[in-house]
């Protein structure tokens, strides 16, 4: 089967595949868009997970194919097959699990424990309560519901199971142990950073999607030639990992540059942010209005026709905003780079001439793994042979070391002028310009 993408050309789907594509829980993604709020601010962003998961598995079988190509240890064909199964597998369903509107809806998702996981995806250090996160809910579709059933017909024949496929989108040892191991070798987290790591295909096709649809020249990455010069690499303990080469080191910078300025640009839109704080206060005082639920059946059906239809219901005063689209104002946008703003002191005062308003801060990061606890990224020198992790590599992880930090004020659109008189009289910048407005 071939479907015609717009962002990668033809995406070939195997014979297998389809029935997971046709299951309802794959099919749902088809009504949870890509970027939330994001239409708000630039029309075109009406894009779904359903076409990010499609395209994330044609990226993640390109890397797969470039990189084992490469490969230096020879594997018997059933090995190299069953790893490639399990990859374009992860890939397709590593969204799954998404809520309403991706990311804006997980500030309503119940307690994790409710969704009684099995004991080896337990969060090491987890509070009793901690909100559900969409992994949380991938892994339960996959394991604990009907499509469990679907991915076991695929899997099978491969001598897989869903546990190792949610172990490479989740990052935990899988409870049978790694079917991964061959000839003393654990291909487990190379695997893992296809579709979970610092070049991976869920980044590789989001920025590039992203930017096609919300018409922006940022998310531009050289993906060809990223790709081709990927390898695997045993670099200790037989373990095997993802190796770049120096040749595109250039090229990565690029990529992650380009993230980060989708994050800055795109992502932390005002008018997105604006939207995103709106729906956390409506769930917030809205009761049983709107609910994640976690019965898998009634989950097939919670999407963003879902929540619409919740908010459309709805007499709270932010449902009714979001609605009409009638926003609060921004009224104070800043980051550590512009000088003379306290925010939380024009906040206080704010708060105390009783204008009605509310804080939003966004950190973005140009590389969310770095500082975590996850497998890095190797630069290979092929002349040399020398490997080095990506982080003491590149400058770009020195640059930008620390995160961005955007903090605003939105005001209801009645106060708007008495906030920024307010703000105009207390705010001390280094240099002040006179221009007409």
């Amino acid at each position: 089967m071939r479907i015609r993408d717009p962002a990668h050309g033809t995406i070939h789907l195997e014979d297998d595949e389809i029935a997971l594509i046709d299951s309802p829980f794959f099919q749902r993604l088809r009504f949870i868009r890509q970027l939330g709020f994001g239409e708000m601010a630039f029309p075109g962003a009406t894009h779904t997970r359903h076409a990010h998961c499609l395209g994330a598995m044609y990226v993640a079988t390109r890397m797969f194919d470039a990189a084992f190509a490469k490969a230096r240890i020879p594997l018997p064909p059933e090995a190299l097959a069953r790893m490639r199964k399990a990859v374009r597998i992860a890939a397709l369903c590593h969204d799954i699990g998404h809520m309403p509107l991706s990311h804006a809806s997980e500030k309503v998702a119940p307690p994790r424990r409710l969704l009684e996981l099995p004991g080896w995806l337990a969060h090491h250090g987890a509070q009793p309560d901690e909100k559900a996160a969409h992994e949380d809910y991938t892994a339960k579709v996959m394991l604990g519901s009907d499509f469990r059933l679907a991915l076991e017909k695929v899997l099978t024949p491969y001598e897989l199971t869903p546990e190792a496929v949610v172990s490479l989108i989740l990052g935990r040892a899988p409870p049978e142990g790694s079917p991964f191991i061959y000839a003393g070798r654990d291909f487990a987290p190379v695997l893992r950073q296809f579709i979970a790591g610092e070049l991976d295909a869920d980044r590789l096709d989001y920025l590039k999607r992203d930017s096609l649809y919300t018409g922006v020249s940022y998310g531009h990455a050289d993906l060809d030639w990223l790709i081709e010069n990927t390898m695997p690499i045993e670099v200790d303990s037989g373990a095997v990992q993802l190796g770049l080469s120096t040749a595109a080191i250039f090229a990565f910078e690029d990529f992650l540059l380009s993230r980060f300025h989708m994050f800055v640009s795109v992502y932390f839109h005002h008018t997105s942010v604006n939207f995103d704080a709106m729906l956390a206060r409506y769930l917030s005082e809205a009761g049983d209005e709107f609910r994640i639920p976690t019965d898998m059946d009634e989950f097939a059906s919670c999407d963003d026709v879902a929540l619409f239809h919740a908010l459309r219901k709805s007499s709270n005063r932010w449902a009714r905003r979001i609605v009409r689209r009638e926003p609060y104002r921004l009224v104070v946008q800043a980051t550590e780079m512009d000088k003379g703003y306290d925010v939380a002191f024009l906040a206080h005062l704010l708060e105390e001439a009783g204008v009605d308003f509310f804080v939003r801060e966004s950190v973005g990061l140009l590389s969310k793994q770095r500082g975590l606890s996850s497998i890095p990224l190797q630069v290979v020198d092929l002349h040399a042979n020398i490997v080095t992790p990506i982080a003491d590599y590149t400058p770009l992880y020195r640059r930008y070391a620390g995160a961005l930090h955007f903090k605003r004020i939105y005001c209801a659109p009645e106060d708007t002028e008495r906030a920024k008189a307010i703000i105009a009289s207390e705010i001390r910048l280094p240099r002040q310009l006179n221009f007409p407005i």
